[in-house]
Formats: structure tokens, sequence, C-alpha cells
């Protein structure tokens, strides 16, 4: 089989997780990566144990032996970059957010499909076995129909004042901050188990911390803080939010999103509630799918290959007992992209769970509705999403 190069361009907390990915699929040649400057590539490099770096992104992507980019830049670069990637001809993966809005979401969505190239948005939630078992089990009607989603994303690696990172900073993270990051994780998860689509959003923001302290270096994600004299920012995007969400077949729902919430680490739950019954999947328990029902005992599914569904079993590796985690599911989710990418981004290819640049798209337009609609005093706004090749 033909070896595929990749090169990433960004190499902060995610990349390494991207690269952690690609080697496991044994068939994809890391050949370089490019970061803000010489000397910060190469020490990235060194500890990557990649044998190319690059100080210019543009090197890096007409690098001829690279087919793939993988951009793991800060938000403000990933119009820029991925731009550019689509314009080389070459196929693309991009960490969520797509783009810093709907505007930019919707230009890179539809560059993409004229490039006629594989183009994928990290939202990796969905490579986990139990959340394809969920969608399987909503898609088959044992649920019956959804009447009730609900459920939140709640961390902690922002309750100090003393982290500072780029997604604080509009002009890097843009004007959102929980709810770009980790909102946009829930929503897609939500989206994708029950096949719905949010319609109207009614959605509460607050910014619990308003001034930070910043050393001048953005703090990575999930990162200690650091010691040092410090200057206060003053912080305007939101570090907590509730929304209201309604969604296509007459369901209604709701979840928050906090990053400033001590003792929550990565606390991703979603609940499906059914009119036969109800599921639920807790991301710091991924392995487990609850089920609940109200005439008789209800019940947790484990994950394992002899009692998921037959469709599922792409996405699980070990027996019944031995733990899967966030690493595994990133993986599938990689594995899937480049399987698309060895059939040249041919869209009757894609693998169904893959998510692409349309829902990298969406979430902006979803993110942008619930920024409307707190600004308008936290009024039921409507999803503006345009379909492919529409004129404004």
């Amino acid at each position: 089989m033909k070896r595929v190069g990749m090169g990433l361009i960004g190499p902060g907390f995610v990349a390494e997780h991207h690269l952690d990915a690609v080697r496991r699929l044994g068939d994809v040649d890391i050949v370089a990566i490019a970061g803000s400057s010489q000397d910060s590539a190469d020490r990235k490099a060194r500890a990557y144990k990649v044998d190319r770096a690059y100080s210019d992104y543009h090197a890096l992507i007409a690098d001829p032996a690279v087919h793939v980019i993988h951009n793991t830049t800060p938000n403000h670069l990933h119009l820029p970059v991925t731009l550019a990637t689509l314009a080389a001809g070459k196929h693309v993966i991009s960490d969520k957010p797509l783009a810093l809005n709907a505007q930019e979401g919707r230009k890179l969505r539809d560059a993409a499909i004229a490039a006629k190239v594989a183009h994928v948005v990290t939202f990796n939630y969905r490579g986990n076995p139990l959340v394809q078992q969920a969608r399987g089990m909503v898609v088959r009607g044992e649920t019956g129909p959804l009447s009730f989603i609900h459920g939140f994303y709640l961390q902690d690696w922002m309750a100090d004042a003393n982290v500072y990172s780029w997604r604080s900073d509009p002009a890097k993270g843009g004007v959102t901050s929980a709810l770009g990051d980790i909102g946009s994780h829930w929503c897609d998860v939500a989206e994708h188990i029950s096949g719905l689509k949010i319609t109207s959003v009614l959605a509460d923001l607050t910014t619990v911390i308003p001034v930070r302290y910043s050393s001048g270096a953005s703090a990575e994600a999930f990162s200690s803080t650091s010691t040092g004299e410090r200057h206060a920012v003053q912080v305007r995007s939101e570090d907590l939010a509730s929304v209201l969400l309604r969604f296509e077949n007459g369901a209604k729902g709701c979840f928050s999103v906090g990053q400033v919430l001590p003792g929550h680490k990565n606390d991703l739950q979603i609940e499906f509630n059914g009119r036969t019954c109800s599921l639920k999947w807790k991301q710091e328990e991924q392995n487990n799918l609850w089920i609940g029902h109200h005439d008789r005992a209800n019940c947790t599914l484990a994950k394992d290959p002899s009692l998921v569904s037959k469709d599922v079993l792409p996405y699980v590796h070990l027996p019944g007992g031995h733990q899967e985690a966030w690493s595994d599911a990133f993986r599938n989710l990689i594995a899937d992209a480049y399987q698309w990418i060895r059939e040249g981004g041919n869209p009757a290819a894609k693998p169904a769970a893959l998510p692409t640049f349309e829902d990298g798209y969406r979430s902006t337009c979803l993110i942008e509705a619930m920024l409307k609609s707190h600004a308008a005093g936290s009024a039921w706004t409507n999803i503006q999403h345009l379909p492919a090749n529409t004129q404004d």
C-alpha cells in the first residue's frame, strides 16, 4: 500500500495527539511540522521525534512529500492555513472550531468542496465506540422518537485566574471561549447521535473570571499555572454558559458548559430520552452506555466486541474489560480520515461517522446563534446555516 505523507502546522497541546494517532495507523509518514519560529519548530520536532521542521507554514504546504496537512494552530490561523492547504490541492484535517465565525466557516466549507479533497474536523468524540452504539440504537428506532436531549460539558483548567490562554484573547480565540471550545463538541455529539438538527437556541452567557493575570505567554490547555511577574487582562468571552435548544422533530433540549468549575476535568455528559428508552453517555466513564427503561430494570452496556452492534466493531480494539480511552477514540477518527484520504476525498467514499467541513461550518453557525441570542437578551434565535453553492 502506498504510504501517505503528513505535515502538521501548530505544534501545541493537541498536536501531540494528532501525531500519536497517525503513528498508530502504521502506514502514514510524519514528514514535517511547522511552528511560529525556527527555534520553536526545531524544539518541538525534537520532542515529537519528527525529522523536518519549518518556521513558515507555506514551505511545509509546498513540500512535495506532504500529502495531508493537520492544522492544529490557534483559532485565528485556521482560515489562512487551511485556505493555503486547499489552494495547494492537499487534504486537510483541522482541529475544531473550523473557523472564528460562520462567515469564515462557510468560506472554508465551500473552498474544501471546490478543491475536491478530503476535509475533516476533529470532533473526536464520534470515534468512541459507545457513541456509535448510541447512534445506531437511535437510527434503528430502539429508543423511539426522541423528546429530550440534555447534558453538560464542564472543566476546571481555567478556574485559576492566573491561567491566561490565547483562547481568552478575541484576536486569537475569537469572541467565544467555552462555547466554541467545548460547547461545539457537545452539540456535535447531540446532533450526531440523535440524527436531528438544532433549529433554534436561547443562550445565557457569563464571565465568572473577568480579570486574568498573564505572564505574557499563553498557557496551553490543561497546563499548570506558571510563576513570574504578571499583568491584569480584561476578559470578555464567556467561561460559563447555559443554552436551551429546539430540535427539528419538536424535541427539546438544554446543556451547560463551563471551564472554571473545580473538580470537573473533562466532564462531558449527554442523555437522550426517547419514548421507549433513554441513553446516557459520560466521557469520563466512556466504556459504559447507560440504558434507562420505565417498564423494567435499567442496565449498563459495557464496551465489549461481543455485545456492541456489528457496525461498531471497527471502533473496538480490545476485548471486554480492557478499557479504551480518549486517545483510542481520537485514533478511530484519524483512521476514518485517512481511509477517506486514500479514496482521494471522494464524497461517496467518506466513512459515515467522519465529521467534515460541513459539520465544522454548521458548528460555527450554532455558536454564532448562541452569541446572538445572548446579545439580544436571551431571545430565541434561529440557526442560519446555508447549503453549499448558495448565494447571499
